[in-house]
């Protein structure tokens, strides 16, 4: 496997770990500042910011830098309209070509039951995505799965501000989720 460009790893860095981190939305964020944090040159950073902000992820401010906005509640309802058509079309075809990764998807859930708390919100969210990415990828379509991916960063930032404003929501999120693997698992395409 090549080794990753600086571009690669700047922009991997920023969406993975500073783009979910709770306390850096609604913050501006310089070039140097990330610079010094991944300990790579600004160029290939700018690159990676670029990137972002193309995907509408970051919005780049003349003389400020990249600012962090947090999703609107319009973005959170649109990002959950969206996962709620490629997710139910993913179960219902799964569930008909008999491909319904019951194994995997049972593991996952065992996994989130045990990262409650706030201290293990971020990867209580990265395994929540992975349960629902599981069952896209079920399907075999390589274009859904790279669109599913593709929404991967808002959907942790919209589950983390979700866990950290919302009481409750871990366990909430546990019972859906043993609602969706009972329901495909049975092959009950209407729940």
């Amino acid at each position: 496997m090549p080794a990753q460009s600086g571009r690669e790893k700047a922009y991997a860095f920023l969406k993975e770990t500073v783009l979910t981190d709770p306390d850096m939305q609604g913050r501006f964020l310089t070039e140097q500042e990330i610079a010094d944090r991944i300990g790579i040159s600004r160029t290939p950073i700018r690159e990676a910011l670029l990137l972002l902000a193309a995907e509408d992820l970051v919005q780049l401010v003349p003389k400020r830098g990249a600012h962090i906005a947090p999703l609107s509640g319009r973005e959170i309802t649109e990002l959950m309209e969206l996962r709620g058509i490629v997710e139910r079309h993913a179960a219902e075809q799964t569930i008909e070509a008999g491909t319904v990764p019951v194994g995997k998807l049972t593991e996952l859930l065992e996994r989130q039951r045990g990262l409650m708390g706030p201290e293990q919100a971020k990867e209580f969210i990265a395994v929540d995505h992975l349960f629902h990415a599981t069952m896209v990828a079920a399907v075999g379509n390589e274009l859904l799965n790279r669109h599913y991916d593709g929404l991967r960063s808002r959907q942790i930032r919209a589950g983390v501000v979700a866990l950290f404003t919302q009481t409750g929501r871990q366990e909430a999120v546990l019972v859906e989720h043993q609602a969706i693997l009972d329901a495909v698992a049975a092959g009950d395409v209407a729940a």
